[in-house]
């Protein structure tokens, strides 16, 4: 029985990605399609990043915002979750350095505590890849992300 892993460890990442999943889905929807309580669109997305002094703002709105907006898709789904997981935690950590560090520590007051949230919990999936319930597990029997190994492999 010692060698047997926790009951939860299968499960832990599950919650992960909705705690993940959701919210970059809601910003992925407001910054591409220009609905729900993050609406902005692309061309208001861009006008901001531009304010920021981002280079090429119209290019990497459409980059944030399908990121987040498939993103988010793909961490409900269980699909590419380790790779995901870095490229949101990149994210995260852009966010918070460009736009939420000036403002301190409240989420309330616009600093950094969502985003470094975020950004950790995305570094914990990319670590833990997508747990039981995923489609990566359904479909394939293993992680996408991962080459298979031994026994897997043949």
């Amino acid at each position: 029985m010692s060698g047997d892993a926790p009951v939860g460890r299968g499960w832990s990442p599950v919650a992960l990605r909705l705690a993940l999943g959701i919210p970059m889905l809601v910003a992925g929807l407001g910054k591409v399609a220009g609905v729900g309580p993050k609406a902005m669109g692309i061309e208001g997305f861009s006008g901001f990043l531009s304010s920021l002094g981002v280079p090429l703002p119209t290019a990497f709105a459409w980059g944030v915002g399908l990121l987040e907006l498939v993103g988010g898709l793909l961490l409900l789904a269980g699909l590419f979750v380790r790779v995901v997981g870095v490229l949101v935690a990149l994210d995260m950590v852009v966010a918070t350095v460009l736009v939420h560090l000036p403002n301190g520590y409240p989420a309330g007051d616009g600093g950094v505590e969502l985003t470094l949230t975020l950004a950790l919990v995305a570094v914990a999936l990319a670590l833990s890849g997508p747990g039981a319930l995923s489609l990566e597990r359904a479909l394939f029997d293993r992680e996408l992300a991962v080459p298979p190994t031994g026994a897997e492999s043949r």
